[in-house]
């Protein structure tokens, strides 16, 4: 009897694991779809991102019952805990970025329909949105393989989408006041921009909670410099 028991405790945080990667999987294919838009600033594969978001959130609701059933049902201990509540945490931010992407979609869908914006002037945005797209498989990466040092690699490329954006806003910033019929479009490209550096923010909060579900570990307000003698250790 205890081992069915086992058996089926097993079954049920794998069944998690594998709607958490589900999840994960439509967000990739979510970006994916962003980007293809911005590239040819065609308007016809958004309404699918729009849309798509509504499945996304349905997605946190099912694993977040999941979760709590647990909690209530099999009362984890230890690792097993933590990993509950690590999924908990992830799905919150994999919902956001569904969020962003969502955002984006819809600005760009906007700009498309009224031809306010050419591929090229959105090269910046593009490649903004294309540096994002490794982040998301790594933090996925991490929580499937349980590779808490993925925090460093994310931590680093999150810093260099934060440069680029900071640049890029600059460079928006300019173009309105040299001439004030921009300022409009470049308000919306700037809104897409902030979306796509939050999702690189997202991707290294799922780096830091697998840290968590590895090492027992909060490293979500831990300077980088300690976080990496911890890891050493």
């Amino acid at each position: 009897m205890a081992e069915r028991i086992s058996s089926h405790f097993n079954q049920e945080l794998e069944s998690v694991r594998s709607e958490v990667m589900r999840m994960g999987g439509l967000i990739e294919e979510q970006l994916k779809a962003v980007l293809t838009a911005l590239s040819s600033t065609n308007a016809s594969g958004l309404t699918a991102v729009i849309d798509g978001d509504s499945i996304i959130n349905e997605l946190e609701v099912g694993i977040d019952d999941a979760c709590q059933n647990i909690i209530a049902r099999r009362q984890p201990a230890a690792s097993d805990l933590r990993f509950v509540l690590t999924v908990s945490r992830i799905i919150v931010d994999l919902e956001r970025m569904g969020d962003e992407l969502k955002k984006i979609a819809l600005s760009a869908h906007e700009l498309f329909m009224h031809n306010k914006v050419t591929s090229t002037q959105l090269y910046d945005t593009h490649r903004l949105a294309a540096m994002t797209a490794p982040m998301i498989r790594r933090s996925l990466d991490a929580f499937a393989r349980l590779d808490s040092k993925a925090i460093l690699d994310l931590n680093e490329a999150d810093n260099k989408l934060d440069t680029d954006y900071r640049n890029q806003s600059r460079m928006l910033i300019s173009f309105m006041i040299e001439d004030p019929r921009n300022i409009t479009t470049c308000m919306e490209v700037m809104m897409m921009n902030k979306a796509i550096e939050r999702i690189g923010d997202h991707a290294k909060n799922i780096a830091e909670h697998v840290v968590y579900l590895v090492r027992g570990v909060d490293v979500r307000h831990t300077p980088l410099e300690k976080v990496k003698a911890d890891l050493e250790d």
